[in-house]
């Protein structure tokens, strides 16, 4: 019986170990950043632009950032866009600590869109470097455990801990998230493996290859199609979140993370059950039941007048989102060849994440425009509701439309 991929591959286990300490850091700063944004405005479209300028870079540099990965050592650029990160992450640190004012929201602004874009980075070449240290068959294991740990610590460990952090002071989690990121540096810097070849095309010429690439694959810009919108879907709804379980719910920073980390065992759920269900039901069923989900649990939290309600619904859709995450971007591994991975599926990416700004700032101004019609409650419910029919529509398109082989 072979070694648990853990075990057996050391590579995998560096790059293992530094995104939970990246996704520790990052799950409590999904719940601080807009905390702390709270903490300077009431006004829901100020809130969120900061959440939009956070996902802006998908949209920007998301298809330039896989012509550097395709060219770069990524072990470094992974490690150097960690780095990165917590150099940004002190910034804000010391904006935190600061005497909370009105305009200190677009100072946050902008340290959210410089996040975003070594996020870009750092997470394009993240995939991109997998299949290079596991093996063809490992690719869902290894997908479904990256998965699996990043949402345990990014989820379910880091937005309690943050919560219970902001109550001694709002400082603390961006602090802790700053050693979490050198750490994951380090660990990212001790992957052994060979740079790629220098390559001899030009930038514009290498990215043509790639869009080339794109063009050439239906059934690839459809999934990215559809990842879009559901990724503007669910941003449109994180947006309002906050302010739903604060001014709805009634929740505090600390019951607010318990949602979130009922989200993360959902995440975990998803990711480790995935490749089985995957094996038993087959790939397409799973994808469709996916976006079922989403169609569901969505109106379920638009409905809900309670925390533990709306923490089962948000279990499920997270659970969606983990199982369809392993069969694409599994699919995407095996499907783009190696040399063309980075610039493809930064181009993938543009479509289905550069869609969340604009998801962003639509769950913002849905609020902010019908809250005088319809009273504040009712429009902050309006989001989720929005989401679920649309995911209903999403689920129509895919079965006539989406067909992996």
């Amino acid at each position: 019986m072979a070694a648990p991929l853990l075990l057996r591959n050391r590579n995998y286990r560096l790059l293992f170990t530094a995104g939970a300490l990246t996704n520790l850091g990052d799950g409590m700063i999904a719940l601080a950043l807009p905390w702390l944004a709270s903490l300077m405005t009431r006004d829901a479209a100020a809130i969120a632009a900061v959440a939009a300028a956070g996902r802006l870079p998908w949209l920007l540099f998301s298809v330039p950032a896989g012509v550097f990965v395709d060219r770069a050592d990524r072990r470094k650029l992974i490690a150097r866009a960690d780095l990165l990160r917590a150099a940004i992450t002190f910034a804000i640190l010391l904006l935190a600590l600061g005497e909370p004012a009105g305009s200190a929201i677009w100072i946050l602004t902008g340290l959210a869109f410089l996040l975003g874009s070594a996020e870009v980075l750092r997470d394009n070449a993240v995939q991109t470097i997998l299949p290079s240290i596991v093996a063809d068959g490992d690719l869902e294991a290894a997908n479904g455990q990256m998965w699996s740990v990043e949402q345990l610590t990014g989820q379910f460990i880091g937005p309690p801990l943050a919560g219970i952090l902001i109550a001694a002071g709002i400082g603390l989690p961006f602090g802790l998230d700053i050693a979490a990121l050198i750490l994951a540096a380090g660990f990212v810097w001790l992957i052994a493996m060979q740079p790629p070849p220098p390559s001899e095309l030009r930038f514009v010429q290498a990215l043509r290859e790639g869009i080339s690439f794109m063009r050439g694959d239906p059934m690839l810009l459809r999934l990215a199609i559809v990842l879009g919108i559901a990724n503007f879907l669910a941003t449109m709804t994180i947006t309002v979140q906050i302010l739903f379980a604060q001014d709805v719910l009634r929740l505090g920073s600390a019951g607010y993370g318990a949602v979130l980390s009922a989200e993360a065992l959902g995440a975990i759920a998803g990711s480790l059950l995935a490749p089985y269900a995957i094996r038993r039901f087959s790939l397409h069923p799973c994808l469709y039941v996916s976006i079922a989900l989403w169609a569901i649990a969505y109106g379920i939290v638009g409905t809900s007048d309670s925390g533990f309600v709306m923490a089962l619904a948000l279990f499920a859709v997270l659970a969606a989102a983990m199982l369809w995450n392993v069969i694409t971007v599994s699919w995407r591994q095996r499907r783009i060849p190696s040399e063309l991975l980075g610039r493809v599926n930064s181009i993938y990416r543009f479509f289905g994440w550069g869609s969340m700004p604009l998801g962003a700032l639509a769950g913002g101004f849905v609020v902010s425009i019908l809250e005088d019609e319809i009273g504040r409650e009712m429009a902050l419910r309006a989001p989720f509701l929005l989401a679920s029919v649309s995911c209903l529509g999403l689920l129509v398109y895919a079965l006539f439309r989406l067909r992996l082989h």
